[in-house]
C-alpha cells in the first residue's frame, strides 16, 4: 500500500452536543471527494455517519456503505451510496470495512466508534496491519482517550515492542498530510529492510 484510495470513517450515529462535530464530518466528506478518495463507513443515514456520507456524495465523491441486515431492517441505511454491502452480522461488517480501506479515521462518536478504532489499534499492535489510524480530535473530543492510552503505557500495560500506532489530528486539514507522512515512513522502513535482506544474500 503506497497511496490512499479508500479511507474508513468511524463516527457517531448521533450528531453530538457540539455543532463542530457535524461540521467536521461534512468537511471530511467533502475533503475525501476532492481528493478522489473513496469514503468507507457503516452505511447509516443518521448523525455524523449520514452527514459525512452525504457531503462526500454531494461533492462528487464515492461512498461505500457496509451495514448489517438488522440495521437495514430498521431502515437506518443510506440507500443512495455508491456501493451498499449488506452483511449477515457486525463481525462481517467490521471485517469488510477493514478489507475495503487503506486507513482509518475516528470522528467523535459513542461506544461503537470507540470499539471500532481501538480494535484497529489492537490489530496494528499485534502486527496484523500497518494501515494509518487517525483520531480526528475535534474540539478535543479524544483527549480523554489519549490520556488513558498514555496511562496504560506508564503502567506497563502497553509494553516496549507493543507500542500503539495512531495519530491525532486537531483539524480535518491535518488528517491526510499526517496519514501520507505515516505511509512514507512505512515505505522507507520497508525499503530499508529490503536493502538489509539483500546484503545478507
Amino acid at each position: 500500500m503506497s497511496k490512499l484510495s479508500a479511507i474508513c470513517i468511524y463516527c457517531g450515529s448521533g450528531a453530538g452536543a457540539d455543532p463542530a462535530f457535524e461540521g467536521a464530518a461534512i468537511e471530511l466528506g467533502q475533503l475525501l471527494a476532492r481528493e478522489g478518495i473513496r469514503l468507507v463507513y457503516g452505511g447509516g443515514s443518521l448523525g455524523l455517519m449520514g452527514a459525512a456520507a452525504r457531503a462526500c456524495l454531494a461533492s462528487g465523491g464515492k461512498v461505500t456503505g457496509i451495514i448489517p441486515q438488522f440495521l437495514v431492517d430498521k431502515e437506518v441505511m443510506l440507500p443512495e451510496v455508491t456501493e451498499l454491502i449488506v452483511t449477515a452480522d457486525m463481525h462481517e461488517r467490521k471485517r469488510l470495512m477493514f478489507e475495503h480501506s487503506d486507513a482509518f479515521v475516528a470522528l467523535p462518536g459513542g461506544i461503537g466508534t470507540l470499539e471500532e478504532v481501538v480494535e484497529q489499534m489492537t490489530w496494528a499492535q499485534l502486527g496484523r496491519h500497518a494501515k494509518p489510524i487517525m483520531l480526528a480530535n475535534i474540539a478535543a473530543f479524544w483527549d480523554p482517550l489519549v490520556t488513558l492510552l498514555h496511562h496504560m503505557q506508564e503502567n506497563a500495560f502497553i509494553r516496549p515492542g507493543f507500542e500503539l500506532s495512531y495519530g491525532v489530528a486537531n483539524s480535518i486539514d491535518d488528517i491526510l498530510p499526517k496519514m501520507r507522512k505515516r505511509l512514507a515512513q512505512l515505505a522507507a522502513r520497508a525499503a530499508e529492510a529490503g536493502a538489509v535482506d539483500l546484503k545478507k544474500m
